[in-house]
């Protein structure tokens, strides 16, 4: 989470930003957002199951922020925070170094998203994940957000990397009163890190734990993903489940007293 990568794109980024027209209300930038005709079918055709506008509303994202999208995946949300930061922001999809090497590449992809028609300000890029960044890019981020993936970060693929230490740098990275926003799939209450790996869920109050423990409080939280039917008892990807698990949103916020 530094970087010498990561510190130059910003200062690129604040040294040239172009003014801008006054932004839309929140409302209609999101919905402008959603209904953008460059959003390619694969991410469309996930909306019934995402709810973007609640999720991106939740995120409290707007106009002029700078974001970071950690572990994009194929850019689903890298591509609506793209038009809602605008001309003014701009949007990090972060690859954590430690998956660099799947075969999916999700660093090329993540790069390729600011290539597209329409989402120019956005930037993939890739730093191991506990990696602290340098003090001048402490308080630099309005928001930090990841969905469905905070779970990954204990598994054992991240080669042992210090999720306290992910935590800590994104509680550095981000301004005094900025959010870090957490989607994922829910695990049985008291089951904490147990299920992580097979069945790729974690109980919320081990990520309230371990967010908090890095200086963060609970802002908010939202049960637009929430599903009773789910017993938490199936992998998320069984077709039993695939798309309707139980998840939770958490937002942190960093106190506006810390610096």
């Amino acid at each position: 989470m530094k970087s010498t990568f990561l510190a130059a794109a910003l200062a690129a980024v604040l040294s040239t930003g172009a003014l801008a027209a006054s932004p839309p209300p929140a409302d209609a930038a999101i919905a402008a957002a959603v209904a953008n005709t460059h959003r390619p079918a694969k991410d469309t055709d996930q909306d019934a199951i995402r709810h973007p506008a609640e999720l991106v509303a939740f995120s409290k994202v707007k106009s002029g922020d700078t974001v970071m999208d950690v572990w994009p995946g194929g850019g689903y949300w890298s591509r609506l925070f793209s038009p809602i930061v605008g001309a003014k922001g701009k949007v990090y999809a972060y690859v954590p170094a430690e998956i660099a090497e799947f075969k999916s590449d999700p660093v090329a992809t993540a790069k390729a998203i600011g290539t597209e028609p329409g989402y120019g300000n956005v930037k993939g890029i890739s730093d191991p994940l506990a990696q602290q960044p340098p003090a001048n890019m402490f308080n630099t981020f309005d928001v930090i957000w990841t969905f469905e993936n905070y779970h990954d970060l204990h598994d054992t693929f991240m080669k042992g990397a210090s999720v306290d230490g992910f935590n800590q740098a994104v509680f550095k990275l981000l301004k005094p009163g900025g959010y870090y926003v957490i989607v994922d799939h829910a695990a049985t209450k008291g089951s904490g890190l147990a299920n992580t790996e097979d069945l790729h869920r974690i109980d919320p109050a081990t990520v309230k734990a371990e967010v908090e423990k890095a200086g963060f409080v609970l802002d908010q939280e939202s049960s637009v993903l929430a599903n009773a039917a789910d017993d938490h008892s199936l992998k998320v990807f069984d077709p039993a489940i695939k798309g309707n698990t139980d998840r939770f949103m958490l937002r942190f916020k960093k106190p506006v007293s810390a610096k």
